[in-house]
């Protein structure tokens, strides 16, 4: 009796030890994930939230008086230039979310087809979203270029464009906007691809198979099996494409720098000539800050929806 109760007992410790040591595993292997997002997510944001609330400058980074509270925020509402700045975010960011799901779903159908020269295809569309945007804009802003743009010529070519000079694509308020929402879109669309597709290839294809011999063509199988169950991976790349375009800067400041008239101007660019180049970081702070109740109410409900599709 008394050799029983002591295996139970040293069975008992071994396997405490045992969910010890995985325990201690687990949180040396979440280490480095939570180092990197306190380090370079959660202190930044809190030291954008204290500017927001002060009126540090580069120069004074404790501001003359210190804390104003809300007057950043209000000040905002009353600054034409972020209310434009503000407009064209929300439209750059919705328009090229949706041209991007769009084309990238086009595309991940393309890609999941059977054909010769399927691995370079997949290799030559990841392409866009892999080369550093630095030298990808350099070769926009020549296809923009007012003189030797390669789109005006095929434009005039074609006998699209009747305009003897073409369009001023980085020259005019309309055709600049277009123009980074058609860079962003050519970016970012393969990303979308890449996520459809993994999407796609994870259905049964005997569900795809069943749905042909009960007669459904490709638009109903599109509608009544295909988004249901990738349904979780379409929120998911949605939600990536509207965070991504909220926050892009590269691409505007590098092609139009806001210009012209501030008709291209957003909130990253405006933050960044607020903050960083005129040195007012506490209005700058309150820029980026801005949307932030608004995105994270947003990525929320979308991440309430997708658990309740999971479940």
């Amino acid at each position: 009796m008394a050799i029983a109760v002591g295996a139970r007992k040293r069975s008992r410790v071994n396997t405490h030890g045992v969910v010890f040591r995985s325990r201690v595993l687990g949180y040396l292997l979440l280490a480095p994930a939570m180092i990197y997002i306190i380090g370079l997510v959660a202190i930044p944001f809190l030291l954008a939230l204290k500017f927001s609330l002060t009126d540090a400058t580069v120069s004074n980074l404790n501001g003359e008086r210190g804390f104003i509270g809300l007057e950043n925020f209000t000040g905002l509402l009353k600054d034409h230039t972020f209310i434009a700045a503000l407009k064209n975010t929300l439209f750059y960011s919705f328009v090229t979310a949706l041209i991007s799901s769009i084309l990238g779903t086009m595309l991940a159908f393309i890609l999941l087809a059977k054909f010769r020269g399927k691995k370079i295809v997949r290799y030559l569309v990841l392409l866009p979203w892999t080369i550093p945007i630095a030298l990808t804009i350099q070769a926009w802003k020549w296809m923009f270029h007012p003189q030797y743009s390669v789109l005006n010529w095929l434009g005039k070519h074609s006998h699209i464009l009747t305009a003897q000079y073409g369009i001023q694509w980085l020259g005019q308020p309309k055709p600049a906007m277009a123009s980074i929402i058609m860079t962003n879109v050519w970016r970012n669309f393969p990303f979308s691809a890449v996520i459809l597709l993994a999407g796609l290839t994870s259905i049964p294809q005997d569900i795809i198979d069943a749905a042909k011999i009960d007669g459904a063509n490709w638009l109903t199988r599109y509608q009544r099996i295909i988004v249901p169950m990738i349904a979780p991976i379409l929120f998911i790349g949605l939600l990536f494409n509207l965070v991504f375009n909220f926050t892009d800067l590269t691409i505007i400041y590098l092609l139009t720098q806001g210009g012209p008239g501030n008709s291209t101007e957003v909130l990253a660019s405006y933050a960044f000539k607020i903050g960083i180049a005129s040195g007012q970081l506490g209005k700058g702070a309150a820029v980026t800050l801005f949307l932030f109740p608004v995105l994270l109410l947003f990525s929320i409900v979308f991440l309430r929806q997708l658990r309740k599709r999971e479940i």
